[in-house]
């Protein structure tokens, strides 16, 4: 029977037969979707966490799911055959590509559907999933199959090669002869287009909401409620909190685990990592400019990056958002170069479990060997608990195995060696000398007109190419300098205007990461030296190195 499955479809004769529907329902976005009023679905609307993605339905789709189904099974039966199967593609363009890594390693963009390329592979085999006899596929119609070229090329492989019909309800669809297979190229060609011009429009609206400062997606921002322009107050407080506290010496990894400590979780429910905390302090969206996600891949390493900038209107002035912001410009400029300036050092992330364990080092004839936590054997009826820092034997090539302090005691100077240059560094900010006004602001203004003077000079051909790269890449360079010593200046401002995190009060109220944080943020290493006599001080024994004395 195999042999003229497709000229007995052709005749509408599928009596015996075995067929899967296959269904589809592509929620791609159009343009009236994206402003941040359009209406959203109730918590009843909404399946089970563990089912499909929920987006709302545009009402762009033909049929539903269910009538798609109803209507495959109905026109199969009508003419002798039986649905056995159906093929379910929830929320599934047909059109949209996306960046796929092919086996031989290179970079390719490509529609992915991966049930309908798992029909096509049941059809060639004659066996659904369930493992019943399958003679062919039926789809609402050509729309419904495909809108991209390859994949109809595809189908139309196994209807050609396979022998294995595939038809459609509306009659837009035909596969089973050559006419029909050169009409579908055209049609699937035209709906290609179709798709390209209404993804245009909605770039083009996207960058009309944009340019407007209205805010759109899904999810509402971290600090503000649903409808993205009111402040979630408790929220918008723990951020102002945060950029405080990162002015002031925290790090982001500190301020995560705080978040999660108080039960602070992100907008999806998740708890906090250093990295989400970073995303939301730099997103220009807390000060109330209008950001946006660029997308920017790297050839090379054949790898996707995504950043958020700000969006900048025709005049390349940052276009402000309706919303109410957060915090100051000059605080998100001023939190944005502390994180990107130094952001390994503080940020605790290693699997520790005792405070000086890295920043201890031995002390004894140049060994300079890292100490390392090791538990107080029984023999020495030590508490609970109690812990020596050692230098690593001879043997094993990491030390000299001269040095052995108490662990407590050493954590406890660590403590107030941390304390103690907190406390100091306040003192020095409260008599901190800074300027009300930065003094460069004339000199960067003045070299933003001369970069912009020069380039219009290049378009009118009125200086050479040698002679306008030459002078851009020494103005860009200047340009850089002072764009870092104003924010540093801000950055300064801020540190004498907010008050400092008082480490004495809060210390005990710290968590271990936080703890380590602190250390790691003030000590580049605390140098160990053999004991004196026993039993003596470890004061007596350890000289600190802070990171500004490096």
């Amino acid at each position: 029977m195999t042999e003229d499955l497709v000229q007995r479809a052709h005749w509408g004769d599928l009596e015996g037969q075995n067929w899967a529907v296959l269904v589809r329902l592509s929620l791609e976005p159009d343009a009236d979707e994206l402003t941040s009023s359009a209406p959203s679905a109730t918590p009843s609307a909404r399946p089970a966490e563990d089912g499909p993605k929920w987006r709302p339905a545009t009402g762009r789709d033909i049929k539903s799911r269910q009538e798609q189904e109803k209507d495959g099974r109905r026109f199969v039966e009508s003419r002798g055959g039986r649905h056995v199967y159906t093929y379910e593609e929830p929320d599934t363009s047909a059109w949209k590509r996306k960046r796929v890594r092919q086996p031989d390693g290179t970079v390719a963009y490509r529609v992915i559907r991966p049930v309908f390329e798992g029909a096509l592979e049941d059809l060639k085999r004659g066996t659904t999933p369930d493992g019943q006899r399958l003679d062919g596929l039926i789809v609402y119609d050509i729309d419904r199959l495909t809108r991209d070229n390859r994949h109809l090329e595809d189908a139309i492989e196994v209807v050609e090669n396979f022998r294995r019909p595939i038809i459609d309800i509306t009659g837009t669809l035909d596969l089973l002869t050559d006419n029909g297979r050169t009409v579908a190229r055209l049609l699937v060609t035209v709906a290609n287009k179709s798709s390209a011009d209404t993804a245009r429009r909605v770039r083009r609206k996207h960058r009309a909401l944009q340019q407007a400062g209205i805010p759109t997606g899904s999810t509402r921002p971290f600090g503000y409620k649903d409808d993205k322009r009111t402040l979630e107050p408790k929220e918008a407080a723990a951020l102002r909190k945060a950029v405080e506290r990162v002015l002031t010496g925290a790090s982001p990894r500190t301020i995560a685990a705080d978040w999660n400590k108080q039960g602070i979780t992100t907008v999806l429910g998740n708890r906090w990592s250093k990295e989400t905390v970073k995303q939301v302090l730099r997103n220009p969206r807390i000060c109330g400019y209008r950001s946006r996600k660029v997308r920017e891949f790297n050839p090379e390493t054949g790898t996707e990056s995504v950043r958020v900038e700000t969006v900048l209107d025709d005049d390349g002035k940052p276009v402000k958002g309706q919303w109410k912001p957060i915090i100051s410009v000059a605080d998100w400029k001023a939190v944005t170069e502390a994180i990107g300036r130094n952001p390994e050092p503080g940020d605790a992330y290693n699997a520790r479990k005792y405070l000086g364990s890295g920043i201890l080092r031995c002390d004894k004839n140049g060994c300079g060997g890292r100490l390392r936590a090791m538990k107080a054997p029984a023999s020495r009826k030590k508490p609970e608990g109690f812990f020596y820092y050692t230098c690593p034997d001879k043997r094993s090539g990491y030390g000299c195995g001269g040095i052995r302090i108490s662990g407590p005691d050493t954590d406890e100077a660590l403590k107030m060696l941390v304390i103690a240059k907190y406390e100091q560094e306040a003192e020095e900010r409260e008599a901190m000398a800074v300027p009300a006004e930065w003094s460069g602001e004339e000199e960067l203004a003045r070299i933003r007109e001369d970069i912009a003077d020069w380039t219009e000079q290049r378009n009118q051909r009125l200086v050479s190419k040698e002679r306008f790269f030459a002078f851009l890449s020494k103005a860009e360079a200047t340009e850089r300098r002072l764009v870092k010593e104003r924010n540093e200046w801000r950055r300064r401002m801020l540190l004498v205007q907010g008050k400092p995190v008082d480490l004495r009060s809060e210390w005990d109220n710290l968590d271990f990461v936080e703890r380590r944080a602190y250390v790691e943020k003030t000590l580049l290493t605390v140098l160990v030296s053999p004991a004196v006599r026993p039993g003596g001080p470890v004061w007596n024994r350890l000289t600190p190195i802070y990171r500004d004395e490096d």
